[in-house]
């Protein structure tokens, strides 16, 4: 039986259909070839990386998306798909009841359209011309309770989906629903039992916004700054380590510069001129020299030209641009600073997973010095950290919501920045996941395996 849905249609299967397939329309090797692949223990980013294509063949779709429920469960993001490139991934957001994506998690019923943009439900997003593909199917996944999960949906140039294809896609996502309750994506789930302060062998699944795609492990830091109160003698030489920091940190700018040129970034990063303005300015190495020449070490002595800098730019109360400008220059002493006088207490180890909740360009002067792994952001970012992120050219997710509950400096934490996802303390089935893509995406292995518990395989 044909189902016809020229606009949009909750389709309640009929109970005298059988879910047989038939060679017509679904090859016998295809079914197979899904069977075997679900049927594997896997980590949620392995079934998010294969499932696509192989249900995409088996519904002969041109698109086939995966949304997660997320959050409190009134989110819907896509984490996985096939036909619109991974820049769809992590970034196409809809609460439940919102597009014909939400109205099938809303009402636990398949959606089907022959004209999906006809419908008063559609929701459209410009950057995936979803035009191209008018035909759609969206199907709820449903956990053991009937709650739901999130949703499989399917998209093609022509041809209405038949009621045969929408029973064998609510049959594709029951392996899908056991993968996303694996991974506690739902705060409820997550919730219990509370996890203990500091470093913990729990594994956590923590979705956010896709930034600079790519994967790493590494070991959880926190960013850090350098005390400007630290009390220490000036050595003989201060002055000479003081206008070298200088030097180094002017250095660093103009290679930022140029990176950005050769990026066709120069728009978006013209407020790097007014580092590299302040980072030569004679002025401010001058009175940082005389600081030091009246006793202070360079600690005391930058952060007495930043307290003064910072006075004189806010002098006009209410002025935006002279309030950044007043950032700028504190982020540029903390530079300085720590190339002048390197701070113990400021230093993040190499090769780790960042947890911040905004980066500067402090950090790709000194940070980026570790090359670290992976940045993970707690909150939202705006213009100028993205295209920092850019420039610091590392895998990036924003909006990590519960970042520094759930994870602790020295937690073991895989960032999966194509999907959205920060896993800590993953398992060995993750972390075999992430040495297997990266030998076959960069050809290389995976520097170090983190230690997990010995029941931990999924």
């Amino acid at each position: 039986m044909r189902i016809e849905a020229p606009d949009a249609d909750v389709i309640e299967p009929s109970s005298d259909v059988t879910p047989s397939i038939s060679h017509a329309t679904t090859d016998i090797a295809e079914v197979f070839d899904f069977v075997s692949f679900v049927s594997k223990s896997m980590p949620l980013t392995a079934l998010l990386d294969g499932l696509p294509a192989r249900a995409a063949k088996l519904l002969r779709a041109e698109v086939v998306s995966l949304y997660l429920l997320e959050g409190h469960g009134e989110g819907l993001v896509l984490r996985g798909n096939v036909g619109f490139g991974k820049h769809a991934q992590g970034t196409i957001r809809l609460r439940v009841g919102e597009g014909l994506t939400g109205l099938a998690v809303k009402q636990l019923l398949p959606v089907s359209a022959v004209r999906a943009a006809g419908h008063q439900a559609f929701r459209r997003f410009e950057q995936l011309d979803e035009d191209r593909f008018p035909v759609f199917l969206a199907v709820p996944i449903l956990g053991p309770d009937r709650g739901p999960l999130g949703a499989l949906v399917a998209q093609r140039p022509s041809g209405a989906f038949t009621e045969q294809e929408i029973v064998l896609a609510a049959a594709l996502t029951a392996p899908i629903a056991h993968a996303v309750r694996h991974a506690a994506l739902l705060d409820v789930l997550r919730d219990k039992p509370a996890r203990r302060s500091g470093g913990g062998t729990r594994k956590v699944t923590l979705p956010g916004r896709p930034v600079t795609a790519g994967r790493a492990l590494g070991a959880v830091a926190a960013l850090r700054r350098p005390a400007k109160d630290r009390r220490i003698s000036p050595r003989l030489d201060e002055e000479k380590h003081l206008l070298g920091a200088f030097d180094a940190v002017e250095k660093a700018v103009g290679a930022l510069q140029r990176r950005a040129l050769a990026l066709h970034l120069v728009g978006e990063t013209s407020f790097l001129a007014s580092y590299a303005l302040m980072a030569s300015d004679s002025r401010l190495r001058e009175r940082a020299c005389e600081l030091v020449r009246q006793g202070h070490a360079a600690p005391e002595a930058l952060s007495t030209l930043a307290r003064e800098v910072t006075r004189a730019a806010t002098g006009i109360v209410g002025d935006p641009f002279l309030a950044e400008r007043s950032r700028d220059i504190e982020d540029l002493v903390d530079a300085v600073l720590m190339l002048a006088s390197p701070d113990a207490r400021g230093q993040v180890p190499a090769k780790a997973v960042l947890l911040t909740e905004q980066v500067t360009v402090f950090d790709l002067i000194v940070t980026a010095k570790t090359q670290p792994s992976g940045i993970a952001l707690t909150q939202r970012i705006n213009p100028r950290t993205e295209v920092l992120l850019r420039l610091l050219d590392v895998p990036a997710i924003a909006e990590i919501d519960g970042g520094y509950k759930w994870a602790s400096p020295g937690d073991v934490a895989l960032l999966d920045a194509d999907h959205g996802f920060l896993i800590v303390n993953p398992s060995r089935a993750e972390v075999a996941a992430l040495r297997a893509w990266r030998k076959k995406t960069l050809g290389s292995e995976v520097e170090a395996e983190p230690e997990v518990e010995p029941d931990s395989d999924r």
